[in-house]
């Protein structure tokens, strides 16, 4: 990781203002810096070479204690800078990568668990890079030179020897910090996978618990947990180690200037005030060097996010085109999809014609592929072969927004989000009144429920529905898709998790909000398939069970 990343000024604006402000503060603080060498020097010699009392240098020490003051100021203003900087960068480059994750589509952008780390613990540890890194880097550049430049003038050799060992401690910097970047990667990536862990157990807790599961979890965790300490333990061990070797290293040139100038003290070749500004400014030219090194390590996590968040921002959104109507004829071409590590396809070739107002059901035993199929069609997951057409149009080409635009989904578990039921309906069409809101709920069956809790439709929820039974969210889910008033519509097992009454009274909804539109549905039980215009048998299906499906719609019917 380069000091300054060039795609941290192309994707954060905020980052040019600071630098601008930082360039600026640096110059007034270097000059601070050297006025305060100064005054100091020329007190102590006004002390105790010519015996001046405190009324004789009193303006002297008026001047000192305002550029003590002034440094003071500057010093905060830098720190207001870098607080609200980084909060600009954290927020451009949140909204960026979050808006990136939406375009590509949950396949393309990865594990949750990744992007969640990313978005928050990572980006977050870009505060140390902006409040504390990269001030003394623009410092680290300044304040050398200044102060250079003022003892040059009065003592060429200290001038001399500052020149020459100022360099050892970047060359030392840049060789602790090839070592140290790798580090900070790996402690990274396994803190994701830690995260990504961590949330697929939190969310499968009850299965693992029922099935005895939970504890070999737990070790698991603990595994990761245990690697992911020693990583970050060997990488502070490099950072303390780096610390030693810089502070060792700026000790031993200060010394060095220190002895040169003792020397040629005592021989009466130097002043005492030329000598005391020296002593003075030698260890500020070394002090923003030494805190560039320390402060390296503790910005090092964030560098390492935003490298993997930049990653993630050059993963290029393939070109679409507008949204075809959606009255078309929906045709599959062959369409396969496999995902890595499965050694059979997740849909085996596909190929069918959906016509428009059909209402029609996807069949076939569990695991055929008839979800990745809905998928496919939602242009959540991209066909490994083959292609999917609407009304001529290949949908890979299709603008995601303005298609979903004309569907409305039901998955086999309908998320829910914390707020009130009202909303949560309201999800598919936002600016619906609360009127139609209760309507749709009663074509889902679920008003019944729902007036019946204390605050009916206003009433809270929790995270993913909690306050609900599974037969519940499915019915205010459906009431979320009735409300939506899509073309297209497709249901994923619609009816799972109720009760054969419910059921009966969400089929006649489905059949009766079907009319005008194209409905495609998974189906397992024969009510279901009984209800379909016209089946669809997905992946390759056994005679008998092709019988078995055939016999259960047939008597349903």
């Amino acid at each position: 990781m380069k000091p300054l990343d060039p795609r941290l000024l192309r994707h954060a604006r905020a980052t040019r203002t600071y630098l601008v402000l930082s360039v600026a503060l640096g110059v007034a603080l270097a000059a601070l810096v050297v006025a305060q060498a100064t005054l100091l020097a020329d007190g102590i010699t006004a002390v105790y070479l010519h015996g001046a009392d405190v009324h004789r240098i009193a303006p002297t020490l008026a001047w000192l204690a305002a550029v003590v003051a002034l440094r003071a100021a500057v010093a905060w203003a830098q720190e207001v800078v870098a607080a609200r900087s980084s909060a600009a960068v954290k927020h451009q480059l949140r909204s960026r990568l979050l808006a990136h994750v939406a375009a590509l589509g949950p396949g393309a952008a990865g594990d949750s668990g990744k992007v969640a780390t990313l978005a928050t613990r990572g980006l977050d540890a870009l505060d140390a890079y902006f409040a504390r890194y990269l001030p003394q880097l623009v410092l680290a550049a300044l304040v050398p030179v200044i102060v250079l430049a003022r003892i040059a003038p009065v003592d060429l050799v200290a001038a001399g020897t500052v020149a020459l060992t100022l360099p050892l401690i970047p060359v030392f910097m840049a060789l602790v910090g090839l070592h140290t970047e790798s580090a900070n990667r790996r402690q990274f990536r396994l803190l994701a996978r830690l995260s990504h862990h961590f949330l697929d157990v939190v969310a499968g807790l009850p299965t693992l618990r029922v099935f005895g599961r939970a504890r070999r979890q737990a070790g698991i965790i603990a595994r990761i947990s245990a690697e992911q300490r020693t990583v970050t333990m060997r990488t502070l061990r490099v950072a303390f180690l780096s610390s030693l070797v810089l502070e060792l290293l700026a000790t031993l040139s200060v010394a060095l200037v220190a002895v040169g100038i003792g020397l040629r003290l005592v021989d009466g070749g130097l002043g005492l005030a030329t000598a005391l500004l020296v002593l003075i400014l030698a260890p500020e030219a070394y002090l923003p060097l030494r805190q560039v090194g320390a402060n390296y390590h503790a910005s090092a996590e964030g560098l390492a996010a935003a490298t993997e968040v930049f990653r993630m921002l050059d993963t290029p959104v393939p070109p679409r085109g507008a949204a075809p109507a959606p009255s078309g004829v929906i045709r599959f071409e062959g369409v396969t999809v496999r995902h890595d590590g499965r050694a059979e396809a997740s849909l085996p070739p596909l190929t069918a014609e959906i016509r428009p107002g059909e209402l029609v059901a996807l069949t076939g035993p569990s695991g055929c592929g008839k979800s990745t199929a809905l998928a496919v069609l939602l242009g959540l997951t991209a066909p490994t072969t083959g292609r999917v057409t609407v009304g001529g149009h290949d949908l890979a080409g299709v603008s995601p927004d303005a298609w979903c635009r004309r569907v409305a989904w039901l998955p086999q578990r309908p998320w829910l989000s914390a707020g009130t039921i009202a909303d949560n309906i309201r999800l598919g069409a936002p600016g619906a009144t609360d009127t139609a809101v209760r309507r749709a709920a009663e074509q889902a069956g679920a008003l019944d429920f729902i007036d019946a809790l204390p605050a009916g439709l206003a009433t809270e929820l929790g995270d993913d529905g909690a306050g609900l039974s599974a037969g519940q969210r499915q019915r205010v889910a459906l009431a979320r898709v009735f409300l939506r008033d899509a073309p297209l519509v497709l249901l994923d097992e619609p009816t799972a998790n109720l009760d054969a009454d419910t059921e009966a009274g969400i089929l006649a909804a489905i059949r009766a909000h079907a009319a005008g539109r194209t409905v495609v549905m998974t189906a397992h039980r024969a009510t279901l398939v009984a209800l379909a215009d016209r089946t669809i048998l997905v992946g390759a299906v056994p005679d008998l069970v092709t019988a078995a499906v055939a016999a259960a719609a047939e008597a349903a019917a």
